[in-house]
């Protein structure tokens, strides 16, 4: 059920986080590396996947995603909001973010190792990240009281280069340069393991003075990472109760999967250090998800009744 790639995973991941923080000095060379590591990763994960498929897919279920979008923009958030306001009002605003940001740009990785619904995945991402400029600082205005002071035109172009230049690139491969793509693929894990290692040496390096003073708060910031991870896990099975296996596990990673490194990122530019930490802290319960998803896969097998209704 546990393969030990999902260990060498977990190992590199852990590993990562804590020679970022502990070895700062290293970790601060790949202080610009998130940024395009998410890039990459996404690159890699569009060459398994045609955008004939994610046309199709959005044709064909136009009014799933729609749902799903609204729960993951608007009604997630604004229930975690409401929930951590009365529980943990200190961690309200970082839990507003991760809640309400885009579906991750490695989902599709996610999706491909638990035969999740991967087309329906890299709508989710699209779509997600499409609207994701006007819904989140929105939110954090009539919510929080604040105001992400992101230009419209800033914000998009950071989501057009995030997402649509490994799109494009993608495509560019498949026509062009078949058997590099091919090749690409074979070695996918390899490739990305070494990309979010370098993701999280990057992330961790910035904060690992404000992590190693402040030992309380890193350990909240994981709790509360790991609590709302599971929240997104039920909230996947709940939305997606009457659907097949696979799109269960798409609605998960959709939730749980999100572009946490992207709320780093201008977090820290408008917030104060609790909410990026809040967010890079979600690193753990991100990878670690692979293993109730492996869990649930392993229960529901393809070929089932439930996966085929």
């Amino acid at each position: 059920m546990f393969r030990p790639s999902d260990q060498l995973m977990l190992a590199v991941i852990f590993g990562s986080i804590a020679l970022g923080i502990f070895v700062p000095s290293f970790g601060r060379l790949f202080d610009g590396a998130p940024l395009w590591c998410m890039m990459a990763v996404l690159y890699i994960s569009f060459l398994s996947i045609r955008l004939v498929d994610v046309w199709e897919i959005l044709g064909r279920d136009f009014v799933q995603v729609i749902y799903f979008a609204a729960i993951k923009l608007v009604a997630l958030p604004v229930a975690i909001f409401a929930l951590f306001s009365v529980v943990l009002p200190e961690y309200a605003l970082a839990a507003l973010l991760l809640s309400g940001i885009s579906t991750g740009v490695v989902s599709v990785f996610f999706a491909g190792l638990v035969q999740a619904n991967a087309p329906l995945v890299l709508v989710m991402i699209v779509v997600t990240s499409l609207l994701v400029p006007f819904t989140l600082p929105t939110l954090v205005i009539l919510l929080a009281g604040k105001m992400i002071s992101i230009p419209f035109v800033a914000m998009a172009r950071l989501l057009g280069l995030v997402i649509f230049v490994p799109i494009l690139v993608a495509e560019l491969t498949h026509r062009f340069a078949p058997t590099l793509g091919a090749r690409i693929r074979h070695r996918q894990q390899p490739i990305s393991l070494v990309l979010f290692a370098a993701t999280n040496l990057g992330v961790f390096a910035r904060y690992s003075d404000f992590l190693r003073e402040r030992p309380e708060t890193l350990l909240t910031a994981v709790l509360v990472g790991v609590a709302l991870a599971a929240g997104y896990f039920v909230l996947g099975l709940v939305c997606a109760w009457s659907l097949a296996v696979a799109e269960k596990l798409a609605f998960i990673i959709g939730f749980a999967i999100m572009n946490n490194i992207l709320v780093v990122v201008f977090a820290t530019q408008f917030f104060s250090p609790l909410e990026p930490t809040v967010a890079a802290m979600y690193t753990i319960p991100f990878f670690s998800m692979i293993l109730p998803l492996r869990l649930y896969r392993h229960r529901h097998p393809v070929g089932n009744r439930e996966d085929t209704q």
